[in-house]
C-alpha cells in the first residue's frame, strides 16, 4: 500500500507540473495582449511596451516558464495584473464560497440520485424505472447553464422563491446547488440502480427472505448499505465534474467563487490569476481522485490496488 501510495503521489506531482506546461503554452499563445489591457485602449505603444518589460512579457517562453515555477515552488502565485493583489489572496478569499456551494452540491446529488437509483431498482423494468432512468439521461446530457438559466426563471423570477443571485444565505445557495449537483444526480441514480440490482440477487439476500425478514427490513439494513458501498467511494470524483461546471454556475448566479474569478480573469486576461485558479482547480481534482483510489479499496474489497 505504501508503495502504490508513493507512485500516486508522483504519478500527482506529474499531472500537475504537466497542467501547468500546458496551460502557460496556451496562454503565451493567446494573441491578446495583457499590458494594452492594463494601459488601456489610449495608451501610447512605448507605454505598453514599457509596460510588458515590468511584467516580463518580453522575455523568451523558457524564461517566463521558469520564472512561474520557482515562484509556484515557493508557494508565491504572482500578482494580479489588473486587480494588484496577491493570487493566493484573491483565490483565499473565493474559496470559502466555492467549497459552501461544492459541499451543497454534493449533498444535493447524493440525496436526489441515491433516492432515484433506489426507487428505480426496486421498480425495475416497470414504468417507474423507465421514466426515472429517462430522467437521469437528460440530468446527465444538459447543459448546466441551461439548466441554470432555466432554475432562475421558474423559481426566481416567475415564483420568486429563491433570489436570482448574491451570496449570503440559505436562499441564495439552493439552486445554484441544485443547477451544479443535477448532473450527479444524473450518474448517481443510474451507478445506484446497477449496483442494487446487483445485490438484490446475491446469496445473503435470498439467505434472509427465506429466514422470514420482512422486505423494508431487508432493503433497509442488507440491500443499501451493501450498493451504496462502491458508490460512496466515486464521490471524489466529482471533483472534477464540479470544477469543470462551477465557471458557468457560478456566473450564471452570481456566486463570489473562484469560478466567477477565472471567468473575470478570462475576460480581462489576466494571466497570473487564471494560471492561479488552474492550478487549484488542478490540485482539488488530482487530490480528489487519489481519494477516490485510496479510500475505494477499504470500502469495497473486490476493488484492488495495483
Amino acid at each position: 500500500m505504501q508503495a502504490y501510495l508513493v507512485r500516486r503521489l508522483m504519478e500527482s506531482a506529474l499531472i500537475l507540473l504537466g497542467i501547468t506546461l500546458v496551460t502557460f503554452i496556451l496562454l503565451y499563445l493567446v494573441p491578446a495582449d495583457p499590458a494594452r489591457q492594463i494601459a488601456g485602449r489610449s495608451a501610447t505603444a512605448e507605454t505598453v511596451q514599457n509596460i510588458r518589460d515590468q511584467l516580463g512579457l518580453n522575455d523568451p517562453f523558457v524564461v517566463q516558464y521558469w520564472n512561474y515555477l520557482t515562484a509556484l515552488f515557493q508557494g508565491d502565485m504572482g500578482r494580479s495584473y489588473l486587480q494588484r493583489a496577491e493570487v493566493s489572496e484573491l483565490i483565499a478569499a473565493r474559496l470559502p464560497a466555492s467549497l459552501l456551494l461544492m459541499v451543497a452540491a454534493i449533498v444535493t446529488e447524493l440525496v436526489f440520485g441515491l433516492t432515484i437509483g433506489i426507487v428505480a431498482a426496486l421498480r425495475r423494468n416497470k414504468p417507474a424505472d423507465h421514466g426515472l432512468m429517462i430522467f437521469s439521461f437528460v440530468s446527465i446530457s444538459a447543459p448546466q447553464f441551461v439548466i441554470g438559466i432555466l432554475l432562475l426563471y421558474v423559481f426566481a423570477v416567475k415564483l420568486g422563491w429563491f433570489p436570482i443571485g448574491g451570496y449570503g444565505t440559505f436562499g441564495h445557495v439552493v439552486l445554484p446547488a441544485v443547477t451544479l449537483g443535477f448532473l450527479g444526480a444524473g450518474w448517481y441514480s443510474r451507478m445506484m440502480r446497477s449496483s442494487m440490482i446487483d445485490v438484490l440477487g446475491q446469496d445473503f439476500v435470498r439467505t434472509a427472505r427465506a429466514k422470514g425478514l420482512g422486505k423494508a427490513r431487508i432493503i433497509l439494513r442488507h440491500v443499501i448499505p451493501n450498493s451504496i458501498l462502491p458508490i460512496i467511494a466515486m464521490i471524489g470524483i466529482d471533483i472534477g465534474l464540479f470544477m469543470s461546471g462551477i465557471v458557468v454556475v457560478e456566473s450564471v448566479f452570481g456566486w463570489p467563487g473562484i469560478g466567477q474569478l477565472a471567468w473575470q480573469a478570462i475576460q480581462r486576461v489576466d494571466i497570473p490569476v487564471i494560471m492561479g485558479v488552474t492550478m487549484v482547480s488542478a490540485t482539488a481534482i488530482v487530490l480528489g481522485n487519489l481519494l477516490a483510489d485510496l479510500v475505494a479499496p477499504a470500502i469495497d474489497p473486490r476493488i484492488k490496488t495495483k
